[in-house]
């Protein structure tokens, strides 16, 4: 799913916003997350699951194409942890044809 389709599904479920409500509230959500994880922050979203930042060790790592060995820094990548309702719904999900 995308951001404008989320949108377009909060919007279509709330009838009584507009949909540029609904934007700047998709967009604020958004923007709060991401600063809590810039910050080193866990967020945790009860029955969905918890956002945190790793840190990554400098590595030596491999140009895939020539085969040459290089150096990789370290660095801070965010991490997703599904919750138990989330997986389980997952889990016992029908199939989408697609």
């Amino acid at each position: 799913m995308t951001r404008s389709e989320l949108v377009a599904e909060i919007a279509a479920a709330n009838p009584h916003l507009l949909v540029k409500d609904v934007e700047l509230i998709v967009h604020t959500i958004f923007e709060e997350l991401t600063q809590a994880l810039a910050r080193g922050d866990r967020i945790e979203l009860r029955g969905f699951g918890a956002f945190t930042v790793k840190k990554r060790n400098a590595r030596a790592g491999r140009n895939p194409r020539t085969g040459e060995t290089v150096a990789v820094d370290e660095k801070v990548v965010p991490f997703f942890k599904a919750g138990k309702e989330l997986r389980e719904r997952v889990n016992h999900a029908e199939p989408k044809d697609e």
